[in-house]
C-alpha cells in the first residue's frame, strides 16, 4: 500500500523541488528591480490619451511571473515541457491601445526570460540602454509643434483660399486630411502643428469671410514627418 511518505520520496516530486532558495530569491528581486524601471519609462514616455496604471503595473507584474515560469523550466526538463504544452492554450483578449504598450509588453516579457535564465546583468545593461533610447526620442516629436486637427467649413471656393491662407500663416506645418464639397459648402480637414499651443488663431479663421465655422481638436494618432 502507497503511503504519503512513499508519495513524498517520489524521484519525480525529488526532481521538481530541486531549486535553490538563494537564488530565486536573487533573481525576483532583479526581475522586481526591472520591471519597477520599466514602469518608471512607460510613465515618463506616455503619450496616449489615458493613462492606465493596471496596464503599467501588469508590466512589473509580467517580469516577475515571468522570471519564476523560466526559472522552474530550466530547473526541471520535465516540467518544461509540461508547461509548454499549458501555455500554448492561454489566449489574452486585452486590448491594446498604443503601439508602444506592445514594445514594454516584450520588454517586460524579455527582461523576465533573461533574468530567469540567469543573465542578470544582460537584463540590466539591456533595460538601461532601452531606458535611455526611450527617454531620448520617444516624446521628441512634441518639440517641432504640438499636434492638431483643424476643421473648416467654407461656404465657396474663394472663403477657402482666404482660410488656407490665414492658416499658412500662423502653423509651422499643416497638410489637408480631406475635403468634403456638398451643396451647403466646402469642409476641409486640416492636420497642424501649432509652435507654444498658440490657438488664438482660429478667431481669425472664424472671421474670414464666408467661413461659418472652425473647430480645432487636439491630434493624438500618428502624426505627419
Amino acid at each position: 500500500m502507497i503511503t504519503f511518505s512513499d508519495i513524498f520520496k517520489s524521484s519525480f516530486l525529488e526532481n521538481i523541488t530541486e531549486f535553490s532558495a538563494v537564488d530565486t530569491l536573487i533573481g525576483m528581486v532583479f526581475a522586481l528591480v526591472v520591471g519597477l524601471f520599466i514602469f518608471l519609462i512607460y510613465k515618463k514616455t506616455f503619450s496616449g490619451i489615458m493613462y492606465s496604471t493596471g496596464f503599467a503595473m501588469s508590466l512589473v507584474g509580467l517580469s516577475l511571473v515571468t522570471t519564476l515560469v523560466i526559472m522552474a523550466v530550466t530547473s526541471n526538463v520535465v516540467l518544461s515541457l509540461g508547461m509548454v504544452g499549458a501555455l500554448s492554450i492561454v489566449r489574452f483578449r486585452a486590448a491594446i491601445k498604443e503601439p508602444m504598450e506592445i514594445v514594454f509588453l516584450f520588454w517586460s516579457l524579455a527582461a523576465g526570460i533573461v533574468i530567469g535564465a540567469g543573465m542578470i546583468p544582460l537584463a540590466i545593461i539591456g533595460s538601461v540602454i532601452i531606458g535611455v533610447i526611450f527617454l531620448l526620442f520617444v516624446n521628441r516629436k512634441f518639440h517641432n509643434g504640438s499636434p492638431y486637427i483643424l476643421i473648416v467649413n467654407c461656404a465657396d471656393e474663394k472663403a477657402e483660399n482666404s482660410a488656407m491662407g490665414v492658416i499658412a500663416n500662423n502653423v509651422s506645418k499643416f497638410i489637408v486630411k480631406s475635403k468634403t464639397v456638398t451643396d451647403a459648402g466646402i469642409e476641409l480637414t486640416a492636420e497642424i502643428r501649432v509652435k507654444d499651443a498658440a490657438t488664438a488663431f482660429v478667431n481669425n479663421v472664424k472671421k474670414v469671410s464666408g467661413v461659418s465655422a472652425a473647430t480645432l481638436v487636439m491630434f493624438n494618432g500618428e502624426y505627419m514627418a
